[in-house]
């Protein structure tokens, strides 16, 4: 992790240095302008950090800059943690190679834990250390590129130790509801609604996973016999992959936004940060609308909230949706 940590730090350049090159690719260059554009609306419109983070370039040459393995055991949904000095304890142990991340989760197989070694295109020390652009974060839309700062950024702005859900519900709120205000605020109205759309189509994805989440959890909390919870876990592994291609077809115009997350077989370590990322989202979603709309007002009372114990956030991220109120203490 140092080594890996210490290469990407080396390799920083500084973006007006590259933009002032007259070798530098086009392409490169309006990526990096839009970067920049987005960087500085990050700290102007959304209140994120003003800070060197970002305002570097690093070429990894790689489809991704780290690897996380997350790992479960055969009939449980709770993934295995890890703990470190900066991060505290997570769900997933980060490698800067595939080839160990893929190494280590062979050994975890082995040893009969469900396994899952997932891509990461972005890279944050938590406001430790001057995080740089990656070429990973170009490989989508400019959307994306936005929502990868944004989410990055919102890490650094407020991160309570060993709570993964509160911490990415947070950051992925920021991330969605940044990329909207950036949209509505410059000349890319037009992008808008396509955005919604993936938005809604990660909320409908997202509450398949629950469905499956909660229908595993019952099979695994069964008095049965382990061959039929086996039986059983890939029945509903196989309707899930089932009502994706259906939401596919009926709901996203043959938009198969998720292909990813059927290229390996599913199982429950696929599952096990399935409500991590979007899990808690409309509990920020009400607490910005207590806001005013206003995300400095916002952010204050997320660092409030981040004070409540471990407990309280949990069952403040966990409540539907649909029950969830503003907050009268805030």
């Amino acid at each position: 992790a140092i080594s890996g940590h210490y290469g990407l730090m080396r390799d920083r350049v500084d973006i007006e240095e590259i933009l002032a090159a007259e070798d530098t690719d086009p392409e490169l260059a309006r990526e990096l302008e839009l970067a920049m554009e987005i960087r500085e609306f990050a700290a102007s419109g959304l209140a994120l950090a003003d800070n060197e983070s970002y305002r570097q370039f690093v070429r990894t040459g790689q489809d991704a800059v780290t690897w996380n393995v997350v790992a479960t055991p055969e009939f449980s949904l709770e993934p295995r943690r890890w703990c470190f000095l900066v991060s505290g304890c997570v769900s997933y142990r980060g490698y800067f190679e595939r080839s160990e991340a893929e190494g280590f989760g062979r050994k975890l197989a082995a040893e009969g834990w469900d396994v899952a070694v997932s891509p990461a295109v972005a890279y944050s020390t938590l406001g430790w250390f001057e995080d740089p652009l990656l070429d990973t974060m170009f490989r989508y839309s400019d959307e994306q590129l936005a929502a990868f700062i944004f989410h990055e950024l919102a890490h650094q702005q407020l991160y309570v130790r060993g709570d993964t859900a509160f911490n990415e519900a947070y950051a992925t709120f920021v991330e969605e509801v940044g990329v909207e205000i950036w949209l509505q605020a410059g000349e890319r109205q037009d992008r808008l609604r396509e955005w919604q759309q993936m938005q809604a189509a990660s909320i409908q994805f997202n509450q398949l996973l629950l469905e499956t989440r909660r229908r595993l959890d019952s099979i695994y909390r069964s008095q049965a016999p382990d061959s039929e919870k086996r039986a059983g876990k890939e029945e509903a592994f196989r309707e899930l992959a089932e009502r994706y291609h259906q939401l596919v077809q009926d709901d996203w115009a043959g938009q198969s936004y998720y292909s990813g997350w059927f290229e390996n077989e599913p199982n429950n370590a696929r599952l096990a940060l399935a409500n991590s990322y979007r899990g808690g989202v409309c509990a920020f979603a009400a607490m910005f609308e207590s806001a005013g709309g206003d995300i400095e007002r916002f952010h204050r009372l997320a660092a409030v909230k981040a004070h409540d114990s471990e407990q309280e956030r949990g069952e403040w991220l966990s409540q539907p949706c649909g029950n969830i109120a503003p907050d009268p203490d805030l």
